[in-house]
């Protein structure tokens, strides 16, 4: 069973975009993804929990957070399979950790946990609050934005990821974005 919680071997280079809701995650995975000529892994929490919302009228609960970690890991690995030498992840399960741990009284599943910190990516980029926020069926934290920036960033450096700080409008954060990932394909 956790066989779908893994990330599929790869030698990709693999950047999470990683922060807040409404800090423009989606928009720079997709200009990065232009960019590189690559594809980008989505985040699948968004597609579920909008068929969730659609069909029920139910947000997030904690029974969906492992079927949602099952169909990130799902996404990423087909994507990777279609990427050249990089992939550019929406999100990825320490994500998931997070949200689970800040909605659900400090809770993750054992198992979301395990495979959030055992899976790997080159770098991340913490996405900043400084970007307008855009509310929609989904997005319900306005007034927490500060709070939950400081969760992520601090998740970062308590597993000692590596990790850029993105501030500033699109074409900032998208120029910093692009010479980070160009010293990682010089490396490669």
């Amino acid at each position: 069973m956790e066989e779908q919680f893994k990330q599929a071997p790869s030698s990709l280079i693999k950047v999470v975009l990683f922060g807040p809701e409404s800090t423009g995650k989606t928009t720079l995975s997709q200009q990065l993804a232009r960019h590189y000529n690559t594809v980008w892994a989505p985040e699948y929490a968004r597609e579920y929990l909008q068929n969730k919302w659609n069909e029920e009228r139910k947000t997030c609960e904690p029974k969906d957070l492992l079927p949602i970690a099952a169909g990130q890991m799902a996404l990423e690995n087909k994507l990777a399979a279609k990427a050249t030498d990089l992939l550019i992840c929406d999100t990825d399960l320490l994500e998931t950790k997070v949200y689970s741990e800040a909605y659900y009284l400090g809770h993750c599943d054992p198992v979301l946990e395990k495979h959030a910190l055992e899976n790997r990516y080159d770098l991340y980029f913490l996405t900043y609050i400084d970007v307008p926020w855009e509310a929609d069926d989904l997005r319900d934290k306005p007034g927490e934005r500060q709070e939950m920036f400081t969760y992520f960033k601090d998740t970062l450096e308590k597993y000692k990821r590596p990790y850029v700080l993105l501030k500033g409008d699109k074409k900032t954060r998208l120029a910093t974005a692009v010479a980070h990932i160009d010293a990682l394909l010089s490396k490669s």
